[in-house]
């Protein structure tokens, strides 16, 4: 069967809500900031209510980085559940809109569809409550073979491995991808995620997964490492391709005995960093399923991740690929 899609995008389909909250806000509810924590339906509704005035876009760590490939004109697909609500329909109606492949139908009963309530504080760091909703019913029957096998690459985010259902899902998709040719693409998505699941991730990475997305903090948290060149040298024989990224210090890639270190994108104010890591994997995904060097897959990821830096936001405000003609990345 030939291949059909670039990537095809596995994760918790919500919406986000976005507002600007100081530190004493932070505080005051209990969060840590800069990290992503699970709520329920109630403190949902309490935070909610407390919040300032909010932006609310479809969002969910691999939808964005979906997304992020369909403003490049890559061929994308998403799998997440959604309820039949008028969230679900937000959602829906946004994914489809940019031309993703979203072959899982709507819940009609349960809980209602996922969001994530994002604090952005003037320092451009952003603090999430997630309240998983309908997403967390993910399950293994959701997962649509023909589309896994189209893909030429599975995009999972860690988030995923939190509900036991959803667990299943993931190791099924990947095994797919494998048996059809495909490659498996993972973002550890939080260093708390990896808290809750290093020993599993440290397997799964080294069985299962050809191309690793992480931060400096999660990396290090994977490998229960001092440093980050510690814990960039320990990820380095377990998977074939590494892209960490370090915030204004760019990113570093490794791929066997490689290392690239490419500067981040130079961005003249940080607005709010929803998403940054999301559209860096967008942008790097789009360089390899072009065959580029390795060094411009990360040039791709970081002005991709600049780009979304500069507003509030997880989905691109600029033309992705214009940007990449103009710094010489596209003819």
């Amino acid at each position: 069967m030939s291949k059909r899609l670039d990537v095809l995008g596995i994760g918790n389909a919500i919406v986000d809500v976005l507002a600007r909250a100081d530190d004493r806000f932070l505080v005051d509810h209990g969060m840590v900031k800069g990290t992503m924590r699970l709520i329920d339906a109630a403190e949902a509704e309490r935070l909610y209510d407390a919040m300032g005035p909010a932006v609310e876009v479809s969002g969910g760590s691999a939808a964005n980085t979906i997304a992020g490939l369909a403003a490049l004109n890559a061929k994308a697909g998403f799998i997440g559940i959604v309820r039949d609500d008028q969230l679900g329909k937000v959602f829906r109606h946004d994914i489809t809109s940019l031309g993703v492949h979203f072959p899982t139908l709507s819940r009609e009963h349960g809980e209602p569809t996922g969001r994530c309530l994002v604090l952005v504080t003037q320092d451009g760091q952003r603090t999430m409550n997630t309240y998983l909703g309908a997403s967390q019913l993910l399950g293994p029957d959701d997962v649509d073979e023909a589309a896994v096998a189209r893909a030429e690459v599975l995009y999972l985010e860690g988030y995923l491995f939190d509900p036991p259902p959803a667990k299943e899902a993931f190791y099924k998709a990947a095994r797919l991808a494998h048996e059809n040719g495909g490659k498996v693409a993972l973002t550890l998505s939080d260093p708390f995620c990896v808290l809750r699941h290093r020993e599993e991730f440290r397997v799964l990475v080294k069985d299962e997964v050809d191309i690793l997305f992480a931060n400096e903090a999660e990396i290090m948290a994977l490998y229960k490492a001092n440093s980050f060149e510690q814990a960039r040298e320990a990820v380095r024989p377990q998977v074939p391709i590494a892209a960490l990224t370090r915030s204004e210090h760019g990113s570093v890639v490794i791929a066997g005995e490689e290392t690239h270190v490419v500067p981040a994108e130079p961005v003249s104010y940080v607005a709010d960093t929803t998403g940054a890591g999301d559209l860096y994997a967008a942008g790097f995904l789009y360089g390899l399923g072009r065959d580029l060097p390795l060094s411009d897959c990360a040039r791709f990821g970081n002005l991709a991740a600049g780009e979304i830096i500069s507003h509030i936001g997880a989905r691109p405000e600029t033309d992705l690929a214009h940007l990449a003609r103009v710094r010489g990345l596209l003819g």
